[in-house]
């Protein structure tokens, strides 16, 4: 259907002509100033106008985008239908399993269980499973992906299921490399075509991904943004992803970066001035002169990170160095005429100059502006220039002391404790690998850092180093100079602080294929950065153990050690349950500061250690050049090198072609699995709905503050024995070692309920003073873990609220944070705001968001949970962002009414909420019961 009739062709390549749906036409027809519109938006435009089929997008919805007032977007819904969906494993296990529990709630019903099936091509790419248990060998990537395939072979097992099942469902095996960096160099086309009646019809590659990094493709000029898994569900069974009409801010850049800085520092700034500037849930575009001259994988690191600085997005447009890119990786020339020649038909082709597009807000950034830099120590946006971090740790450490932060050791802040025994800490095996590592000789090579007897840890000691994560291990410039780095280290004699965990996760396997070209990496190997494994290891919190010794240390001295990582993420508990202090980073600063031994060093005025002929070396000693990044790039990086990699890339891990590929269409459940069961969201399924009714006598399962983010809630990391998922575990036979993390068992409802709520530094108000997932039952006022209190609750039919500050719900879009919410039976979240996916991932599991009007809060509210709540004004006339009361009742019998916002934002969702969450509706929809 074209109401609009604005297909038009364009020439694909010589002699070779397309069809597509103009966007200059339907100018032409006078439907607005199309032409100033922001690349973003005219990609979504696009989309409308080749979907609209009258029903589920109209005519009206094509004018009204059309028509996007920059200064004043009106909030209405759009319905954008993406070309295509990517996950991983983390993510697409649990959300196959939904898709296999629909199909049998389908054949229960005597319905047919292949109406659920993907509508559009699904790529998932195995990379959140592999750990860093072994590192500082030779063999430890091969030692980590045996480690990964006994501890997953039953995910992999239902994952090649899936595979059979459904038709356009593709898996990347394991040890490829990262979903998005994969999807930079390999999945995304540019545009897209397909047969219709007239020919073939070219459109714009566009998707949504079940990571919140999704983003990076935005690097290429695609249209992708991060979504929950329940979302990306329900796009692949042809629902349309539904949003409000965004606003668009404009990034002009402007100038070059200085010597010595890195698109890692200027992925900071961005993430910090951008945060600030209070970008969340919006669009943002980068133009400009400076950002024409950035290289892709720069803009592809700086769109990595549009989730830290809050962006549903963080897009350059497609120029020049966009085509260059494809064809750099070894797309085919077709390919890249086409991708050219489409943009250039669509007017969209070129970086945008001041003035030519009309954007919401407007910012700028002088690139020259930037400074070395690094982030932490538990937020992506606290930005810290590298000149003062040793101050500023120090004064961290200080404040935090006075206020009791660092419990026992808060009177003596700079305590340093030595260690004996080093042999007790090495790798796994690593003492029947002493002989094969380097010794000092003649000329002053590496020393053996195992040739210690004893070490020192204290406040500030760095024990993890990693580079890894698709931010910078997709970047070459970065990753190029840390080998050059390692190289002049190496040359000048310095070595490993012995005591710090290094490893080194590249993003794919090309990473691998242009250090080892440069001769780059054998040099990373003698400072023990290794290659451990292809996925995001650290980054995702899988970092393996510590040793048992170090921990001990750790936490009978209450010691603040750190972890440095060149990734995205560095929130609370994320990385490793006992490190307190988490910085991101460039990886050739990973490098310096793991060389360093420590975050307190100021590299300025104190060395990296001793020379060979026992002189002071400074990091401005061995930072490289530009110049030498520059020319080992062009001499390592072909397309055929990428052609080499991902020819045949999903048959080259024969420990994956091994697992059998079971072909029924309904998945056989196995009711002693403790990784893969039937989820319990369908168990009262019914095509009747229920009427929307107040919510009265509810209790505030917890009571949190600001920056309460889905790595809190969601469980994440290693299962702990003494915590009731580690119990559940025990109960079915599982050993402690077996326990493997709770990313790698999301398929099993039973545990990832009863990790809900339980990292070990969330803070509940309810219980001042105390981390861990604690709370108390009310009105008893017994204290007990959140999962056991939610239990009883459920038992005496009580609903449950959460309460919170700002930012709620900030990190991964992890859609268990949103179903173990359900499930401890929370039927309302009310905090002063939401992060984007979180909030929509909340309403898709039926459980409301509401915000406290501008002044108010659980503090101005003097609330500390032992009241009791009523929701009010709910009911079948429920609209989009209405006000609705909250009558708080305490102790006393006192009541209190309040305003609250529905933050419910269209009436799609509304829909959601009303059938008790996406799923049911959508499985509804299939089955024809509602329209």
């Amino acid at each position: 259907m074209d109401p609009f009739d604005a297909l038009s062709t364009f020439e694909v390549t010589e002699g070779n002509n397309g069809f597509f749906y103009s966007l200059p036409e339907l100018e032409r027809q006078g439907l607005g100033k199309i032409s100033r519109l922001p690349f973003s938006i005219r990609i979504i435009l696009e989309s409308l106008l080749r979907n609209c089929d009258g029903a589920t997008i109209t005519q009206e919805d094509v004018k009204r985008l059309a028509h996007w007032n920059a200064k004043q977007p009106l909030q209405e819904e759009i319905p954008f239908i993406v070309a295509r969906i990517v996950l991983q494993d983390f993510t697409g296990v649990p959300l196959l399993v939904d898709l296999a529990a629909m199909r049998s709630t389908l054949a229960r019903l005597k319905k047919d269980p292949a109406l659920i099936e993907p509508l559009v091509p699904v790529d998932l790419v195995v990379d959140h499973s592999v750990q860093v248990d072994y590192y500082g060998r030779s063999d430890a990537m091969e030692l980590n992906l045996e480690i990964e395939f006994q501890r997953n072979q039953e995910r992999y097992e239902f994952l090649k299921w899936g595979q059979e099942a459904f038709k356009t469902f593709n898996i990347i095996p394991p040890g490829i490399g990262i979903v998005h960096q994969v999807n930079l160099e390999h999945l995304a086309k540019g545009v897209l075509h397909k047969t219709i009646s007239h020919g073939e019809l070219y459109y714009p590659d566009s998707l949504v991904g079940t990571d919140s990094h999704t983003t990076m493709i935005n690097g290429l000029g695609i249209v992708g943004w991060g979504v929950g898994g329940i979302e990306a569900e329900a796009g692949m069974l042809g629902q349309p992803v539904y949003f409000l009409t965004p606003e668009v801010v404009g990034v002009h850049l402007l100038g070059d970066l200085k010597a010595g800085v890195t698109a890692t520092d200027l992925a900071l700034h961005l993430t910090e001035m951008l945060r600030a500037a209070k970008v969340v849930n919006k669009f943002v575009e980068f133009y400009g002169e400076g950002a024409a001259k950035l290289s892709l994988p720069d803009r592809a690191t700086i769109a990595n990170m549009a989730p830290e600085y809050g962006a549903t997005m963080g897009i350059f447009p497609v120029d020049d160095e966009s085509i260059a890119y494809m064809a750099a990786t070894g797309r085919t020339d077709k390919e890249c005429k086409a991708f050219q020649n489409y943009f250039i038909a669509q007017g969209l082709f070129g970086m945008p100059r001041t003035g030519q597009i009309d954007y919401s807000v407007e910012l700028e950034l002088d690139l020259g502006s930037v400074e070395p830099s690094i982030a932490g120590p538990r937020r992506p946006q606290d930005l810290i220039p590298l000149q003062s971090i040793k101050s500023t740790f120090e004064n961290l450490l200080e404040k935090e002391s006075a206020e009791g932060g660092y419990g026992k050791n808060k009177n003596q802040p700079h305590r340093v404790v030595q260690i004996l025994s080093r042999k007790s800490f090495l790798p796994k095996s690593e003492e029947e690998m002493i002989e094969d590592r380097p010794t000092p000789d003649p000329i002053g090579k590496m020393p053996s850092p195992f040739h210690r007897n004893d070490t020192h840890i204290g406040h500030g000691s760095l024990l993890i180093a990693a580079i890894t994560s698709c931010t910078n291990t997709s970047n070459p410039s970065v990753m190029l100079a840390a080998g050059l780095l390692a190289k002049k280290a190496i040359e000048r004699g310095l070595y490993m602080n012995p005591i710090v965990k290094t490893s080194l996760a590249p993003g794919s396997r090309v990473v691998t294929d242009y250090l080892e070209k440069t001769g780059l990496q054998k040099y990373l190997d003698q400072l023990g950065f290794q290659t451990v494994g292809y996925g995001c290891t650290t980054c995702i919190g899988n970092s393996g153990p510590l040793d048992p010794e170090i921990e001990k240390t750790i936490l009978e001295h209450d010691l603040v050690t750190v972890a440095v990582l060149s990734g995205n993420r560095n929130f609370e508990a994320r990385i490793h349950p006992a490190i307190k202090a988490n910085f991101l980073m460039s990886p050739p600063l990973v490098v310096a500061f793991a060389l360093a031994g420590r975050i307190n060093i100021d590299f300025k005025h104190e060395s990296l250690g001793l020379g060979l002929k026992g002189e002071p070396i400074f990091l401005h000693d061995l930072w490289p050049e530009l110049s030498e990044i520059k020319k080992l790039w062009q001499r390592a990086l072909t397309p055929q090198v990428f052609v080499n990699r991902y020819t045949h890339c999903t048959k080259q891990n024969q420990k994956w072609n091994d697992i059998p590929s079971p072909t029924e269409k309904i998945y056989t459940w196995k009711k002693e699995s403790t990784y893969i069961q039937e989820p319990p969201f369908f168990e009262k399924f019914s095509t009747s709905q229920k009427p929307i009714n107040d919510i009265k006598k509810a209790r505030a399962l917890a009571i949190f503050g600001d920056s309460v983010t889905t790595d809190h809630i969601s469980p994440a990391g290693a299962v702990k024995k003494d915590s009731p998922a580690g119990a559940y575990l025990l109960g079915q036979g599982v050993r402690p070692e077996d326990f493997n993390s709770y990313g790698s068992r999301r398929g099993n409802d039973q545990v990832m309920t009863r990790g809900t709520f339980a990292n070990v530094r969330i803070k509940n108000l309810m219980l001042p003073q105390v981390e861990g997932g604690e709370t108390l039952h009310q009105p008893s006022g017994k204290r007990m873990s959140i999962f056991e209190a939610a239990m009883q609750y459920t038992h005496e039919k009580t609903p449950l609220i959460i309460i919170a500050g700002q930012e709620y719900g900030t990190g991964s879009s992890r859609d268990w944070a949103a179903k173990g919410t359900k499930l401890l039976g929370v039927k309302a979240v009310i905090a002063i705001s939401f992060e984007r996916i979180h909030r929509s991932n909340l309403v898709g599991m039926g459980v409301l968001p509401l915000q406290f009007m501008e002044g108010t809060n659980a503090q101005s509210l003097e609330l500390n949970g032992s009241e009791l709540y009523d929701l009010l004004d709910l009911s079948e006339t429920l609209e989009p962002r209405q006000k609705l009361r909250l009558r708080i009742t305490r102790n006393n019998g006192h009541t209190q009414e309040i305003s609250l916002r529905l933050k419910i934002d269209t009436p799609i969702e509304i829909e959601y909420y009303r059938h008790e969450g996406i799923l049911p509706f959508m499985l509804q929809k299939l089955m024809g019961t509602v329209e």
